[in-house]
């Protein structure tokens, strides 16, 4: 199932519902029938990103020192988390909020 996440500040961003309910985690929020995350709370829910976004670096940079063989480079979450970070940056830069639906 497709998630739509939405806001007047940019275009809509649709991802996977899997991976719309692990960033919306990260950043504090669940995935409802039905969502927002106000301007004002955009602040507070990038740097979360941006936080767990850097931690998953940390831990990635280790693996590819590790001895492990069977070691593999995962989807990073940088890569996978980018169209979110952006619309809530736009958001946050236009004093909009994000919207969404299943």
């Amino acid at each position: 199932m497709l998630v739509t996440f939405q806001s007047r500040a940019a275009p809509d961003v649709v991802m996977l519902r899997d991976l719309a309910q692990y960033l919306l985690g990260i950043v504090g929020r669940r995935l409802d029938t039905l969502g927002v995350i106000s301007h004002d709370e955009l602040p507070k829910a990038i740097a979360r990103m941006e936080a767990e976004i850097a931690a998953a670096g940390h831990r990635e940079l280790a693996l590819q020192y590790s001895r492990d063989p069977d070691h593999r480079s995962a989807n990073q979450l940088s890569q996978r988390a980018w169209p979110f970070i952006n619309i809530m940056r736009e958001a946050e830069k236009q004093h909009a909020d994000i919207i969404w639906g299943l």
